[in-house]
């Protein structure tokens, strides 16, 4: 279970600055999050430890995936065990054929480790959200079949309604 952080609105940032300091001080996370009008993003204020933690975590995170894909490429038993443990953490990888689900394990550790060398995680999601577009492909019988098919000639195509003739 992750303990949130508490919650403060921007102005009490900027109104009662040693108020908000004393809460970030407080907090069990060392963050504090700083609520903004409208539809901009949430602010996170963190203590600088706290972040200086969180890379030597993350980072050590890495390593040791970088650990499980040298495994997997030297031992048969090791690919078999990540691919059998994995949708503990990634339920939607049992959609995805053995081989698939080892491939997103060595594409995730990598793109890992190439947002570590730019410090932006972001790349990350986007990865393991198109492996989750890929389980929802292969979840989907009709549409796997249709889009293993092969490419063929399928007629011409009709000009939509309300085009301007040429």
């Amino acid at each position: 279970m992750t303990t949130r952080s508490p919650e403060i609105n921007f102005s009490e940032l900027s109104n009662k600055p040693v108020e908000a300091v004393r809460k970030l001080n407080e907090s069990p996370t060392h963050a504090l999050r700083v609520h903004r009008r409208g539809e901009e993003e949430d602010l996170l204020l963190v203590t600088a430890s706290r972040v200086d933690d969180a890379i030597v975590a993350m980072s050590t995170q890495l390593k040791i995936s970088k650990l499980f894909v040298e495994l997997m490429q030297t031992d048969s038993r090791v690919r078999d065990l990540v691919t059998d443990v994995i949708p503990r953490e990634f339920p939607w990888v049992r959609f995805l054929p053995k081989k698939e689900v080892q491939a997103f394990v060595i594409d995730l550790v990598q793109v890992l480790d190439a947002t570590d060398s730019i410090g932006n995680p972001a790349p990350v999601r986007q990865v393991i959200i198109g492996w989750q577009h890929t389980a929802e492909i292969y979840a989907d019988p009709e549409l796997l079949a249709a889009l293993q098919q092969e490419p063929g000639y399928f007629g011409e195509v009709p000009e939509p309604p309300g085009a301007p003739n040429p």
